[in-house]
């Protein structure tokens, strides 16, 4: 069972090496040998995020759209931009916790991260916050990782080789109709949903990030998500969900497309490919056939 911050303020999980590698040394252009460096550095962020939780260090402010920042983000925001910079200077950056640039627009190669993505479930000493970590390349992840320290779970996946839990592969559900899925998102999304068929609701998990890849566990049938979701939010979550065998889009039932201008999304659907198809419809004639 996952354990709250709470308990594992005694846990014997250990703090990774914290220095960042030599910035001579060339990054590596696999997606794969990619992720696994990925990991290694989501890993040691969640344990700064975790450390600063036991000694009490939980200050916290409201960003300028009232969301709220802890120095947890700020701390972990900036050993990762560290972390990534080293390995590739001439990748992109973009972060939910930094200062954008438009610089990131020329680069084929960004690094897209959100330092904890589930703030509010951080400060409560929840299970749901997540450090997340994707290598966007010409829009679209091809590499990506997420750790969720306070239930000790590593997500990893890079393009065409698959995504997995803690070393363990990842497949989505197999559910082929609306009736019985297993569905996590907002109420009046649920409530839509449930006009069509008979939906099994689940508690809505705080971190987007978190909810997302719980379809790629096959814990969730599908996962929604209301308009205003930014590429820090999901850009990990949706590499993770296809290569498990999935679909998160938005209501025009495309693939996602990465580092934007404005890198903000619409509403999202995610679910198993032979599921996506019946969610999507639904979702569309609850929105009024937007797409």
């Amino acid at each position: 069972m996952p354990r709250t911050c709470e308990a594992l303020k005694g846990s014997p999980m250990k703090s990774q090496d914290q220095t960042p590698p030599r910035s001579g040394a060339p990054a590596p252009d696999a997606p794969d040998a990619i992720a696994r460096l990925m990991a290694d550095a989501v890993t040691a962020a969640g344990a700064i995020a975790l450390d600063m939780f036991r000694a009490g260090r939980l200050e916290s402010w409201s960003k300028a759209n009232d969301s709220p920042v802890t120095a947890a983000d700020i701390a972990v925001d900036r050993f990762l931009k560290d972390r990534f910079t080293a390995l590739a200077p001439d990748y992109g950056w973009l972060s939910e916790e930094s200062v954008d640039s438009p610089d990131r627009l020329a680069r084929s190669r960004v690094w897209v991260v959100d330092p904890i993505d589930g703030t509010r479930g951080f400060m409560a000493g929840g299970v749901d916050w997540a450090v997340s970590a994707a290598l966007v390349e010409n829009g679209r992840p091809v590499a990506a990782a997420l750790f969720a320290p306070a239930s000790e779970e590593l997500f990893v996946a890079s393009v065409g080789a698959g995504a997995t839990r803690n070393g363990v592969p990842l497949a989505v559900s197999d559910l082929t109709a609306l009736a019985g899925a297993r569905i996590s998102g907002p109420v009046a999304s649920l409530d839509r949903l449930a006009q069509h068929a008979p939906i099994e609701r689940r508690p809505r998990v705080r971190s987007l990030a978190l909810r997302i890849t719980r379809v790629a566990t096959a814990e969730l049938d599908v996962a929604l998500a209301a308009p205003n979701a930014h590429d820090w939010d999901i850009a990990a979550a949706d590499l993770l969900v296809q290569e498990a065998g999935g679909l998160l889009s938005g209501l025009d039932g495309r693939p996602l497309t990465y580092n934007a201008t404005v890198p903000r999304h619409g509403a999202l659907v995610c679910a198993g490919t032979a599921l996506h198809p019946h969610i999507l419809a639904a979702a569309r004639a609850g929105a009024g056939g937007a797409s």
